[in-house]
């Protein structure tokens, strides 16, 4: 097991985590079995608005984020955030080239209720790999390893985040690049709903 990389679930990753993964997509596992981390991409998304990053946030209940494994993490519905969240994507996306040809599906992410966090992001996962046309076996940790080879260990990965490397990706085309300039490292959404089925050849 340790041979193979270690991926954490993320809701809507950003666009490194899909190109983190096309290095290691025939050896990877998702973990299933690590403590529920505060302030991550694990419950957190950055999506592109008319004054800059906007960040989309999911609810847990109160209490999970001690020490509570991650498939055990319970979404909390306490506010109507999957409203906020669906108001806040159609509105920044409207008029992307491709939201409309990928709106009806996935706007059951925001209708039906999870229960649980890792499932509610294994769906949309699910989900983004087919519209990203890949092809690609997931499985799962059965157990929390906490060392691993160099390299192959991505459950804290500032990679994911926004570093200088990230410069030196090519730019595509964004909804508000007019106004905020190129973006990088965004919710992989916001290359999907720009470029549509050549989302893949940019990955």
């Amino acid at each position: 097991m340790q041979s193979s990389a270690i991926f954490p679930l993320f809701y809507l990753p950003p666009v490194s985590y899909f190109s983190a993964l096309k290095i290691h997509e025939n050896n990877f596992l998702i973990e299933k079995q690590e403590h529920f981390p505060k302030q991550t991409y694990r419950n957190r998304a950055k999506i592109s608005s008319p004054n800059g990053t906007l960040d989309l946030y999911v609810p847990v209940v109160k209490g999970s984020k001690f020490h509570t494994v991650i498939k055990d993490v319970k979404i909390s519905y306490d506010f109507k955030w999957q409203r906020l969240h669906w108001l806040s994507l159609e509105s920044c996306y409207r008029n992307s080239a491709y939201f409309e040809y990928y709106e009806d599906e996935f706007a059951q992410f925001y209708t039906k209720k999870y229960t649980y966090l890792f499932d509610y992001n294994l769906e949309i996962f699910y989900w983004l790999l087919k519209n990203l046309k890949k092809n690609i076996p997931v499985d799962f940790t059965t157990e929390y390893i906490k060392t691993l080879e160099p390299g192959m260990d991505y459950r804290d990965k500032l990679p994911f985040k926004d570093t200088p490397e990230m410069g030196l990706i090519k730019p595509y085309f964004q909804v508000f690049e007019d106004r905020n300039g190129f973006t990088p490292n965004l919710s992989v959404v916001d290359l999907l709903f720009s470029q549509g089925p050549q989302a893949k050849l940019y990955l």
